[in-house]
């Protein structure tokens, strides 16, 4: 069902509280030709209710003509930003970016959030966006388990389809997303509720066998029949199995990208609101998949760049795969049992 105009009204101004808004301060919202219009319109108004200065800049697509998706993280190429110094300017000045286009994965994100703007990725759908309205808590459940993540050494998964991943961890800094956006320099998304990291360079090693149920992005399918993936080396050197594999294969193969096949970013969802289920019940245009990859208890596996770790990795190919009934260990204790999250381990 459509939600109304002032229930994302106020969902965004709880979310725009919780991001630390205040008077006087300069919110920019960035949109193209595919932002939400219920979305635009809402945040604007909930914005300017802060006694904020609100300006819109509104930037071309690119990466149509390229792309096999009209997803928004199907083609991670040039962000219209490049060598736009106008614009760059305007979003640097800018004490909070509402970011409901996509800048994610763009080296002009990255310098944007040197020099202090706070920025808010939004662009689901609004239903997802008020059914999954952040919190304190989900912020305090994130910061819990990502203060194990910093300290970890070494992630292995395992799962009874077959998987028996060794990723080793620690070089890279360690993804928080809970939902907002509420220091200086900082990126998030809403919604969302899970931490990553990008393993050490080279080293990942041994199996994963996603099982039927298991979900491809930016595909936003479910697996119907199991597909294995052989990685060496950090790589993903092999992918077997039936209709589910060739498609797979058949994408990445698309990019003509040696990095495309580099493992990047894995870690595990906490948000008990999302529900992996849903992906059936939108539309495939609209939607993103953040429900997927947010949902408790999964083991949240990708491909592709690692430059919003810092890495020189900057793919436009990008393959995120939400997995179900994955055991997590972290450093031998186990932070995920069988999809389910270990509450009192992250706790400890």
């Amino acid at each position: 069902m459509a939600i109304s105009n002032v229930d994302l009204f106020n969902a965004w101004t709880r979310v725009l509280t919780l991001s630390r808004l205040k008077s006087g301060e300069v919110v920019t919202i960035l949109t193209n030709t595919d932002t939400h219009p219920q979305t635009l319109m809402t945040a604007t108004m909930a914005a300017q209710n802060f006694g904020v200065k609100v300006n819109r800049l509104d930037l071309p697509v690119l990466n149509g003509e390229k792309s096999l998706s009209r997803d928004r993280f199907a083609y991670l190429g040039a962000s219209p930003l490049r060598d736009n110094s106008a614009a760059m300017a305007a979003l640097k000045a800018s004490d909070l970016v509402l970011d409901l286009m996509l800048l994610l994965f763009s080296p002009e994100q990255q310098e944007i959030l040197s020099a202090g703007t706070r920025i808010l990725l939004a662009v689901e759908p609004p239903e997802v966006l008020v059914r999954l309205v952040p919190n304190e808590q989900d912020r305090r459940d994130v910061l819990a388990a990502a203060a194990k993540l910093e300290r970890g050494k070494e992630l292995r998964v395992t799962s009874k389809a077959g998987t028996d991943l060794v990723c080793p961890v620690g070089d890279y800094s360690v993804l928080k997303e809970y939902g907002f956006a509420d220091e200086p320099g900082r990126w998030d998304h809403w919604p969302s509720g899970f931490l990553a990291t990008w393993p050490n360079e080279g080293q990942v090693r041994g199996v994963v066998v996603l099982d039927r149920g298991d979900i491809l992005l930016p595909m936003k399918s479910f697996v119907r029949e199991p597909v294995t993936l052989r990685i060496e080396k950090g790589f993903l050197t092999h992918i077997e199995g039936g209709l589910d594999a060739d498609i797979l294969r058949e994408y990445m193969e698309s990019f003509n990208d040696p990095e495309a096949y580099a493992v990047s970013h894995l870690g595990w969802g906490l948000q008990k609101r999302a529900r992996w289920s849903v992906l059936e019940l939108y539309d495939r245009e609209a939607a993103s998949g953040m429900d997927a990859r947010a949902f408790a208890g999964n083991f949240l596996f990708s491909f592709g760049p690692n430059t919003e770790a810092g890495g020189s990795r900057n793919t436009a190919c990008h393959i995120d795969i939400p997995m179900r009934h994955c055991t997590v260990v972290l450093d031998g204790k186990t932070v995920v049992n069988h999809g389910r999250v270990v509450e009192s381990e992250l706790a400890a």
